[in-house]
C-alpha cells in the first residue's frame, strides 16, 4: 500500500513538472509574440518612409501596412514581403536602365559634336577621350551628371571660340526677356545654403544691363547647380533603396527560417505531448487494473522512466528552440536598428524637402502645389457641409513697371511685403498662396455673399496703405481682385476660372478694385 502511495505521489510530481513546462512554453510564446508585434509595427513604419518611389510600390506598401494590422505572425505577410522585395529590385533595374539611356543619349550628342568642323583641335581631342570614357557603363547618378556638365563645357568652349572670332552679339529684347524669366525662376527655386550667395550674384547680374555672354554663363551655372542638387537627391534615394532591399531580404530570411523551425518544433512537441499523455494514462490504468503490487510497481517505474525521458527530450527541444529564437531576434534587431537609423535620417530629409516643396522660396507663402492640395481639401469640406466657399485671385497692378524702373530686387521686396500683408489680413481658417509671378490666390470658407466684397476691399485697402518708398520716391502699390463662390455641382477649378475672369475684368476696367462674379 505504501508503494502504491509513493507511485501516486511520483505521478503527481511529474504532473506538476509537466504543468511548469507548459507554463514556461507559454511565456516563451508570449515573448515571441511581443517581438513579432514590435517587428510588424516597425515594418509598417518603415514602409511609410519608402513612399514616393513609384505608384505600384506605394500601393504594395500600403497593402502591407493594412494587412499587418491585427496580425499575430509574419506568415500571412510573407507573399507581400516577397512581392515588395521584387519591386525594389525592379526599381533598381529601372534606375540602371535610365542611366544606360542617358549614356546612349550623351554618346549621340558627342557624335554630333565630332561632326562640327569649327571645333578647336584641343577640344576635339578632349571630346574623343570623353567618347571613349562614355563606353563604360554608369553605376550611379554620380557617374552621369558630371558627364552632362562636361558636355555643357564642350558647348561653352565651342561657343566661346565662335564669339571670339565674330562680332559681339547684339542684345535683343528676347535676351532681356530671357534674363527676366531666369531671374523669376531663380526666385522660385530653393537652392542649398552653400549655393545661395552664388545664386544671388547671378540674380543681381541679370537685373543690370545684360550681355548675351553673361546670360549664357548664368544659364550654364544655374543648370550645373540644379544638376548637382538632383544628383544628391537621386544618390540618397538610391542608397536608401539598396539598404531597404537588403534589410527586407534579411527580415524575410529570418522570418522564413523562424517559421520553418517553429513548424518542426511544433510537430516534435505535439508528438512528445501525445507520448507523455499516453504514458500518464498507462500509469492511471495500471493503478486501477493491476492487483499485484510488485507488478504495479514495475509498470509504474517503467512508465515513469519513459515520462522522464520524454520530458527531458521536450525540455532540450524547448531550450534549443528558445536559443534559436533569441539568436534570430538578435540578428533581426541588429539589422533593423541599423536600417532604422538610416530610415529616420532619410525620413527627416524627405520631411524637410516636402516642407520646402510646398513653400514659395521668395515670399514664404504656400506655393502652387500647396494651393492645389488646399483646394481639394476645402472642396471635400464643401461637399460634406455645404458651407459657403470663395475663391479669390489677386494681382499686383503695374508690377512690371516696378521691375523696369527700380530693378528686380525691388520687385522681389515688393512681393514679400505684399505677401505678408495678404497673410495678415486673413483669419486662421482662410488661406493665401502665391500662384505665380505677381498673382495670389485666396481660399475663403464660411463667409456670406453679403460680406465677401467688404472683406476683400479691406484686404485691398490694407495693401494700398503700405508705405512703399523706392529711391526716395513714395509709391502707392495697389492690387486688383476677382472672386467667385462655388456653386452647386461645380468643380472648384471652374470656380477658380470664374474668379480669374472677374480679375481680368477688374484689371481692364480701372484696376485697384474688387469684382465679384455673380
Amino acid at each position: 500500500m505504501k508503494d502504491s502511495m509513493a507511485s501516486v505521489s511520483q505521478v503527481s510530481l511529474l504532473k506538476q513538472k509537466l504543468h511548469s513546462a507548459k507554463t514556461a512554453l507559454a511565456e516563451v510564446s508570449e515573448q515571441k509574440e511581443q517581438n513579432q508585434n514590435s517587428l510588424l509595427q516597425f515594418i509598417g513604419h518603415l514602409s511609410l518612409a519608402c513612399k514616393g518611389q513609384s505608384i505600384e510600390l506605394d500601393n504594395k506598401l500600403a497593402k502591407l501596412r493594412h494587412n499587418l494590422i491585427g496580425q499575430d505572425s509574419f506568415e500571412q505577410s510573407l507573399p507581400e514581403l516577397v512581392e515588395i522585395e521584387h519591386l525594389l529590385k525592379n526599381q533598381y533595374h529601372h534606375v540602371m536602365g535610365q542611366l544606360e539611356e542617358g549614356r546612349a543619349s550623351l554618346s549621340k550628342v558627342i557624335r554630333q559634336l565630332q561632326r562640327v568642323n569649327s571645333v578647336p583641335d584641343k577640344v576635339k581631342k578632349e571630346i574623343a577621350y570623353f567618347k571613349q570614357d562614355l563606353g563604360k557603363p554608369f553605376h550611379t547618378y554620380w557617374d552621369y551628371f558630371p558627364k552632362v556638365e562636361r558636355l555643357v563645357s564642350f558647348y561653352e568652349s565651342i561657343l566661346q571660340q565662335q564669339l571670339e572670332q565674330g562680332d559681339k552679339l547684339e542684345v535683343l529684347p528676347k535676351h532681356r526677356q530671357l534674363a527676366h524669366e531666369l531671374a523669376q525662376m531663380i526666385s522660385e527655386i530653393e537652392f542649398r545654403k552653400d549655393q545661395r550667395d552664388q545664386v544671388l550674384v547671378i540674380k543681381d547680374s541679370l537685373s543690370d544691363e545684360i550681355e548675351v555672354e553673361t546670360l549664357i554663363d548664368a544659364y550654364q551655372t544655374i543648370l550645373s547647380l540644379l544638376l548637382e542638387n538632383i544628383a544628391l537627391e537621386k544618390s540618397a534615394s538610391q542608397e536608401f533603396l539598396f539598404a531597404l532591399n537588403d534589410a527586407l531580404s534579411a527580415v524575410r530570411e529570418v522570418v522564413s527560417d523562424s517559421y520553418n523551425s517553429n513548424q518542426r518544433s511544433y510537430q516534435l512537441k505535439k508528438q512528445l505531448n501525445r507520448e507523455i499523455n499516453s504514458r500518464v494514462d498507462n500509469v492511471g490504468d495500471a493503478i486501477i487494473d493491476i492487483d499485484d503490487i510488485n507488478h504495479l510497481k514495475s509498470q509504474v517505474t517503467e512508465q515513469l522512466a519513459s515520462i522522464r525521458t520524454a520530458l527531458g527530450r521536450k525540455e532540450a527541444l524547448e531550450q534549443r528552440e528558445q536559443a534559436m529564437l533569441r539568436k534570430s531576434m538578435e540578428t533581426m534587431r541588429d539589422e533593423l536598428n541599423e536600417l532604422s537609423k538610416e530610415a529616420n535620417a532619410y525620413k527627416e530629409r524627405l520631411f524637410e524637402q516636402q516642407k520646402i516643396n510646398l513653400l514659395d522660396s521668395l515670399t514664404q507663402l504656400p506655393n502652387r502645389a500647396a494651393l492645389e492640395e488646399r483646394m481639394e481639401q476645402e472642396y471635400r469640406n464643401y461637399q460634406r457641409h455645404k458651407h459657403p466657399l470663395w475663391v479669390a485671385v489677386a494681382d499686383i497692378d503695374h508690377f512690371k513697371s516696378i521691375n523696369d524702373n527700380f530693378g528686380h530686387s525691388t520687385g522681389d521686396k515688393t512681393l514679400q511685403v505684399i505677401s505678408m500683408a495678404l497673410k495678415n489680413s486673413l483669419r486662421e481658417s482662410e488661406f493665401v498662396a502665391r500662384y505665380g509671378g505677381e498673382e495670389f490666390v485666396l481660399i475663403i470658407p464660411d463667409v456670406n455673399a453679403s460680406d465677401i466684397e467688404h472683406m476683400l476691399n479691406r484686404v485691398r485697402e490694407k495693401v494700398k496703405n503700405i508705405p512703399f518708398k523706392f529711391k526716395n520716391q513714395r509709391i502707392t502699390v495697389t492690387v486688383s481682385i476677382g472672386a467667385a463662390q462655388i456653386l452647386e455641382n461645380e468643380q472648384i477649378n471652374e470656380t477658380f476660372e470664374r474668379a480669374d475672369a472677374a480679375l481680368y475684368k477688374a484689371k481692364h476696367e480701372s484696376r485697384d478694385r474688387v469684382i465679384i462674379d455673380n
